[in-house]
């Protein structure tokens, strides 16, 4: 690359994809499509676990790579050809200080599941690692996005917790994703695995400078829609949507109150979140039925629900755990 200053001759840039601004719009609609279902779950309009479990958990999942992706292909685009350092602290500070408004406030309004390193804090991270990488050739930044690659099929498929370790638990570790416990968070996105789409944009946007793909998405225009709009301005976006979400869902639910939901599909949805979290989803839908079918057999699941005991202290609780543990695999 050439040298990295801020005096970058405004002729060498690329000129503005509207087709990228189009594609991050579209995602910030599909991530509030996907928090407006948490909201709903929140309230008690959909069971508890919904939002984390079968299709929406895909679905978020996809979000939050497209996400990553579009960070990695920005980054090169903004730093071609030259890393324009004053643009580039800018934008780096802001996505800081909204991360760090996020886990302040959640960290308030709900300790038990604050968010600690979300998809800001993991875009944030992504984009100081990324500097690495913007003095490599393409191939080098898809290699090791293939390797991260790699590792996740080993993590989730081969040999699930190969890659953690207990070293790993301490809270100044979190953000790197190779814990093996961890606190319950509404939006974790650690380094690893998520560093991976923020690879492969970043390797696939350095190839496309180097093959002048970007010129020929440039001439394609799509820049002026509402949706590209939006896209360009995701940061205002993301901060302001869910607080409007919330709001809307909030003043439903004291109109028109959600009903009381089954207390054994809001267990099973929320025992599945938890387990998937360690094991493989069949093995977590056989756990789950199997506790829930056992405590109501033994007459635990009402005291359970109700709080009167608690399932980490109670010894039949445990045996249940056990058996149906070993029932599942």
């Amino acid at each position: 690359m050439a040298a990295i200053t801020d005096s970058t001759d405004t002729s060498l840039r690329l000129p503005r994809v509207g087709i990228l601004d189009t594609a991050r719009g579209v995602a910030l609609l599909a991530m509030a499509s996907y928090h407006f279902t948490w909201d709903l779950e929140h309230f008690g309009y959909l069971a508890a676990g919904t939002a984390e479990t079968g299709w929406l958990k895909i679905y978020a999942r996809v979000i939050a790579s497209t996400f990553l992706f579009l960070a990695g292909v920005s980054l090169v685009l903004a730093s071609t050809p030259e890393i324009r350092w004053q643009s580039y602290s800018k934008r780096l500070g802001m996505i800081v200080a909204a991360a760090a408004a996020i886990s302040l406030v959640t960290f308030f309004l709900m300790p038990e599941e604050w968010i600690f390193f979300g998809i800001l804090h993991s875009i944030a991270a992504a984009s100081v690692i990324g500097l690495v990488f913007l003095r490599l050739p393409s191939w080098g930044s898809l290699l090791v996005a293939a390797a991260l690659l790699a590792g996740i099929f080993v993590e989730n498929f081969l040999s699930p917790g190969l890659l953690r370790a207990p070293f790993f638990d301490a809270p100044w570790f979190w953000w790197l994703g190779l814990s093996e416990t961890l606190p319950r968070s509404n939006d974790y996105v650690p380094v690893f695995p998520w560093l991976t789409p923020f690879l492969f944009g970043l390797g696939l946007a350095q190839l496309g400078i180097a093959r002048g793909w970007f010129d020929r998405l440039a001439r394609l225009g799509t820049g002026g829609s509402l949706v590209a709009s939006a896209g360009r301005h995701s940061l205002l976006f993301y901060l302001v949507h869910q607080p409007v979400l919330f709001g809307a869902v909030y003043l439903l639910s004291l109109a028109a109150p959600a009903p009381t939901p089954d207390p054994a599909v809001g267990y099973l949805n929320e025992c599945q979140v938890s387990c998937t979290k360690s094991g493989s989803e069949a093995q977590c839908r056989s756990f789950c039925q199997c506790t829930l079918d056992q405590l109501k057999a033994q007459s635990l699941f009402e005291p359970l629900q109700a709080g009167k005991i608690q399932a980490n202290n109670d010894e039949q609780i445990q045996r249940i755990a056990i058996q149906c543990t070993m029932q599942a695999q």
